[in-house]
């Protein structure tokens, strides 16, 4: 959870597996051998709109430019009311109600 307020909540969601890891069968406890389950292949971000019951997820380019957006606000400290307004760009992006969270 990178960030959680009246309005809005953003999750970071990382990658939980190299291709190596992937590719290896898991032990069941009788010894036989499980496919993994699935993992991320690349990073992204949830962004929940709490007010609209609306979310959307940023990855590739997209979660790139947020990353870079999250990266400058460590430098300049934001007040509450900037970074609700930039979310608040991204929460136009949003079409998918939130059916569970």
């Amino acid at each position: 959870m990178l960030y959680d307020s009246d309005s809005f909540a953003v999750v970071h969601m990382q990658s939980d597996a190299s291709a190596e890891e992937a590719e290896v069968p898991v032990l069941a406890d009788d010894h036989v051998p499980q496919q993994p389950g699935p993992t991320l292949a690349r990073h992204g971000f949830e962004i929940v709109d709490k007010r609209s019951g609306r979310h959307v997820y940023l990855d590739g380019g997209w979660a790139e430019l947020f990353q870079q957006q999250i990266s400058a606000w460590h430098e300049t400290t934001p007040s509450q009311e900037e970074v609700e307004d930039t979310l608040e760009h991204y929460a136009g992006l949003a079409g998918n109600r939130v059916m569970l969270h």
